[in-house]
Formats: structure tokens, sequence, C-alpha cells
């Protein structure tokens, strides 16, 4: 099959998408990618890029073609919007490229604001097929996270959303709990289906290095590690409450490994709580080490704000996690609690309680290492029975090539 990626990050960018566009070429399809300059997260074209520099790649037999985009800078929500809406109205233009083309399958998977208007076209104009792999659920998001209050816009975003949903041949949802919102906003039923993130092969467990410079960067004692965004939707304030509660405690350390819009007011709360003993920011640091950071942490943390929207989420970090084989700990209500609860991985919390979290972390600590080792490997099992990356290939392959009929 000629499938296209239509995906505003790709590519140096950490995204999983890079995955299964490799996977797919792996495969024997023809894979090309219409993406953006790469930006994220660090707010500027990565060295090397620039709005005429680099605009068309190869990486890995796959063809790369970049629109030009307004880099996000430091992430307001005005600065946001200027970087979607300038990939949205580049890559329409990009559409050019490939009028002529021949495409059978078009997937896009971040976000329908940006990528929604450019895979339309694309459709008009390739008469290809359109696959949109739903992995939030606009515009609620938007006004959960708090990025976008007005009634007005959220309206018009709705709309829009929904215009979308009635272009596309089939709608993926990342979670169970996605399919009857996406469905009451207008997308037909019947192709409508679950489909959710895996992790990516690195994700798996290691024997970390006696040597190795992670130990150093690493607290002693019990170790709980947050990787991922550092943004509104995850709830830092709870976190920091139950390090607050945790503080005499000298044996129970919090490792935050990542980046985002709310790293400055979290470094600053650090200082002004006293917790530069108990909660150690280490920033962002490659995805490759990952598996390292986990293997040296002793459980992991996923956090959500109690918002209804996020009880429909199942956050990305979940399935990297599990297939660490380590114990997790959320703090969150719907499909990501469910899956830990489920699978025996760890405890479940509820969110914006800081005392309650304290209390999954001093339980957990309480654990001996073998108990600690058991829930990691039936974490390990249930990712393997429901998030294993060549199962759900399988299942996208056959998804495209029925559409392709």
């Amino acid at each position: 099959m000629k499938i296209l990626f239509l995906s505003q990050f790709f590519w140096p960018e950490d995204f999983r998408i890079n995955d299964i566009a490799i996977s797919l070429k792996k495969r024997g399809h023809e894979v090309t990618v219409l993406t953006g300059i790469p930006n994220y997260p660090y707010g500027h074209y990565y060295e090397g890029y620039g709005l005429w520099k680099k605009r068309r790649e190869d990486f890995n037999g796959i063809k790369i073609f970049r629109a030009p985009l307004f880099p996000r800078r430091k992430g307001r929500w005005w600065e946001l919007i200027i970087n979607y809406l300038s990939f949205m109205f580049f890559a329409c233009f990009s559409v050019l490229l490939f009028s002529r083309k021949k495409i059978d399958i078009i997937f896009f998977n971040q976000s329908p604001f940006s990528e929604g208007m450019p895979a339309i076209f694309l459709k008009i104009f390739t008469k290809a097929k359109l696959i949109y792999w739903a992995q939030d659920l606009w515009p609620r998001t938007l006004s959960a996270t708090g990025n976008i209050r007005s009634k007005k816009v959220l309206k018009i975003i709705d709309m829009f959303i929904r215009l979308i949903y009635s272009r596309c041949d089939l709608i993926l949802a990342q979670s169970h709990a996605f399919i009857k919102e996406i469905i009451n906003q207008g997308a037909e039923p019947d192709i409508v289906s679950y489909f959710p993130n895996s992790a990516e092969k690195l994700y798996q467990p290691v024997v970390v290095k006696k040597d190795s410079e992670k130990r150093k960067l690493m607290p002693g004692g019990f170790c709980v590690t947050f990787a991922g965004n550092i943004g509104a939707a995850q709830d830092f304030e709870t976190i920091l409450g139950a390090a607050e509660i945790l503080k005499n405690n000298d044996q129970i350390n919090w490792v935050i490994l990542g980046m985002g819009r709310m790293f400055s007011w979290v470094e600053s709360q650090v200082e002004k709580r006293g917790l530069e003993k108990n909660v150690r920011l280490l920033g962002r640091r490659p995805m490759e080490t990952m598996p390292e950071f986990f293997a040296l942490s002793d459980a992991l943390l996923a956090i959500l704000k109690k918002e209804p929207i996020f009880a429909f989420t199942i956050p990305g970090k979940i399935q990297s996690y599990l297939a660490c084989a380590k114990p997790v700990i959320v703090a969150m209500e719907g499909e990501g609690a469910r899956i830990v609860t489920e699978s025996g991985a760890g405890f479940a919390c509820p969110p914006e309680n800081p005392k309650s979290l304290a209390m999954a972390v001093l339980k957990m600590s309480n654990l001996s290492d073998v108990e600690r080792k058991k829930m990691g490997r039936k974490g390990r099992k249930y990712f393997n029975e429901h998030f294993e990356p060549n199962n759900l290939l399988k299942r996208l392959e056959t998804w495209m090539s029925e559409l392709k009929r």
C-alpha cells in the first residue's frame, strides 16, 4: 500500500507515530510523511533545520516533506495557536505536492485542529481513504486544560471536529471510553474502533551497568519517578503536596523527568516548600535513556487532574511503564486507573488528593522487593496481552487493507 502520514510532529522529534511509520515501511509498504519543521519540545527549530533548510529528507527509506511552521517558543497559549495554525496553513498548500501522486491511505493522529483540514484537502485531491487516530477529545481537552475558555471558540472548534469526523473513513479511539464520545460528536458508529497506544520497542526491562551515569543522577532510598510533560493537565500541585506530607521520611524521594510550560512553577515551588532534598528535577532526557531511569526507580507515577474528560484517557506513559515491568502508581480516575488495577501492576488513588497519593507511595515503599517485582511482571504480562506493538500493527494493517479494497 501507499500510505501517507500527516503529522505535525515526526522524527527527529520523539513521537510514537515514528515507530508505526517505520514498522509499516519494514512490512513492504511505501510510506511518505508530510510533517512540520522539528521544534518540539524546545520551542525552537532543531539544529540544521529552518524555513528553507532540510525541507525534504529520507529517513529509513521514508520520504519526508516538511511544511513551514512557526516554532512553539515558550508554549504559551497564543504561541501554541500560532504554531498549530501556521502548520495547518502551510500544510494545506503542501497538499499540492501530492495532487498527482497515487495514495491509498492518509493517516493522521496528533491534533485534528492543525492536521484535519490538510487531511481533508489531501483526501479530495488524491481520493485516498482517510484514517484519524484520536488521542484526545477535542474541544473538551482544550477546555479541561484551561487553554481555551471562550464558549464561542470552543463551539467553533466542535463544529470543525464534527466536519473532520464526517470526512473520515475510519476513526480509531485510543481508549474504549472515547468511542461513545466520538459517536456523540457525529461520527458514524460503524467507522469507530478501539486502537490503543503501545510503547516503543526500547521500553522493556533492562539491567543498568554499575558505572552508568544514570546511577549518579538518581537518589537513594525509595524512588518514585514521574516521566513526561510537565503541563496543566498533569497535577503537580498534588505531587508536591504528597511530597510535603512525606517530607520527613528521608527514605522516600521523588524524581521528575521532563519539561513543559509548568516546569518553572514546579521548580519554584520545590524551593518555596523546602523540598530540595525530596524532589529531584532532572529535566528532559533522551527517550532511549528512559528504560534505565525506570529500572533505577522503585515505582513509576502517572497523574492527571480531576476532569471528566481525563477519565476517558489512557496516558501513553502507562504503556511505557507497564512495558518496563515496574510497579505503577496512578492518581487519576477512569481508564488509566482501571488498567493499573485490572493488571495488578500497582495502586490507583483519586486525583487531586495529596494525602491519598502520599499513602499510596508509602504503601508501595513498605512492600518487599519481591512483592514489587511481582507487580512489575504482572504489568509486563498485561502489556503483552493488550498493547504489544506487533499485534496492534497487524490490526492496523488489516484495517488499511480493507479500506483499500
